[in-house]
């Protein structure tokens, strides 16, 4: 784990202040995702992972859905390229993996598509807009878990 920064599950019940702040940053002020896209109703339901730096504040987040989506994968500017949103990325398939899903599946922003592919997702289907943006899905594979949470 990098000595900058830490992740953990977070409760959306207790922590959603902190998750919430982090995507407001990254969607809807720095990418213009509309608010009422971003606030969809559903993270009450989800596994939520934040990543905070020594301080204790909060850098990075995403959420894991019901339906086996990882998305709202989010890191503040200055964080980018320092390995935040890869431990994310692991640390919500280790989850995936736990859990006993066979599959992972992400809506990755086309920009994006390049850094969940070095992860080994693979592109599936043609891309499509959402929030605004251009997205492609993307799948993993995760096979049979071993473990059981």
């Amino acid at each position: 784990m990098n000595a900058d920064f830490t992740l953990r599950e977070a409760r959306w019940q207790v922590e959603a202040e902190k998750l919430r702040w982090v995507r407001q940053q990254v969607f809807v002020e720095e990418q213009g995702v509309s608010p009422e896209e971003e606030w969809d109703g559903l993270d009450a339901e989800c596994r939520h992972i934040i990543a905070e730096d020594r301080a204790g504040n909060p850098i990075g987040t995403a959420r894991l859905t019901p339906d086996g989506r990882v998305g709202r994968m989010a890191v503040l500017k200055p964080w980018r390229n320092r390995g935040v949103g890869r431990a994310l990325l692991e640390m919500a398939v280790e989850i995936a993996r736990r859990m006993g899903w066979q599959s992972l599946c992400a809506h990755a922003q086309v920009q994006a598509a390049g850094f969940y592919a070095r992860q080994g997702f693979c592109p599936e289907g043609e891309q499509f807009w959402e929030a605004g943006i251009l997205h492609q899905k993307m799948v993993l594979e995760i096979g049979r878990a071993d473990i059981r949470e």
